[in-house]
């Protein structure tokens, strides 16, 4: 390409404030290679160092990433047990690196299943990344859409019935914030991976104006240039919020 050319392309678009993914995939990846499922969500643990990495470089202010869904309690114990163990492994290995790039850790979700020391590992985490803010990482963990929009439903009653509140002042903005995502922009883009086309109970409220992106690739060879992809894709939308076009 000639410099005449580069120099009337002009700058290239501001990435999406806030990027959401549904990672996907890591079982079928094992599955195709003979390999027990945790070696697929090994590599998967592979594929969030990368994305992160990927975030920080093109500018991405939010992350925000479904690691464990409220349905994949009915996953077989011994699975369970292995993502338990990986998490506890991340948290102890990767959070020092997260604090070293200024990305600040936030855990959504029910984590009382966990056990008491991955809660620990999890308050020892968000606090010692609590002022970065290069990058905000949210991990989603023991995470239910429906659940979370009832969950908030009843806090905005009960600061109703507290004298917090007045009935007639509830309208989303003040919803919004007895959510779990209380303090972060809604997703510009979400992404999933592994070719399935469907949002699995993952951020009802706050995706409503999101664009979507389905990607073939699974979960593990997930690299920044899928990133980078997904986000050109985002950028050829035309985003009209219900406005006449």
């Amino acid at each position: 390409m000639s410099v005449e050319v580069l120099r009337h392309a002009g700058p290239a678009p501001a990435p999406p404030r806030h990027v959401a993914i549904i990672m996907d995939g890591n079982g079928r990846w094992a599955k195709a290679r003979g390999l027990p499922r945790v070696a697929g969500h090994r590599r998967g643990a592979e594929a969030v160092r990368r994305t992160v990495e990927g975030a920080v470089d093109l500018g991405i202010s939010y992350l925000t990433l479904y690691g464990f869904s409220s349905e994949n309690w009915k996953r077989p114990p011994a699975e369970i047990d292995d993502l338990k163990s990986l998490l506890r492994i991340y948290l102890r290995k990767e959070i020092g690196y997260l604090d070293r790039n200024g990305v600040r850790l936030r855990i959504i979700g029910d984590q009382s299943r966990f056990g008491d020391d991955i809660v620990r590992l999890i308050e020892d985490s968000e606090r010692l990344t609590e002022r970065n803010s290069r990058l905000t990482l949210t991990v989603a963990l023991g995470y239910g859409g429906r659940a979370e929009i009832v969950q908030a439903a009843r806090r905005a009653l009960e600061a109703v019935a507290a004298g917090r509140l007045d009935a007639g002042d509830i309208d989303e903005r003040s919803f919004a914030r007895f959510l779990l995502t209380d303090g972060l922009p809604d997703p510009d883009l979400v992404i999933r991976t592994s070719g399935e086309k469907r949002v699995s109970n993952f951020l009802l409220w706050q995706s409503a104006y999101a664009e979507l992106v389905f990607l073939d690739r699974l979960w593990p060879e997930f690299t920044k240039d899928d990133l980078e992809g997904a986000i050109a894709e985002f950028h050829r939308r035309d985003r009209r919020y219900g406005a006449a076009e």
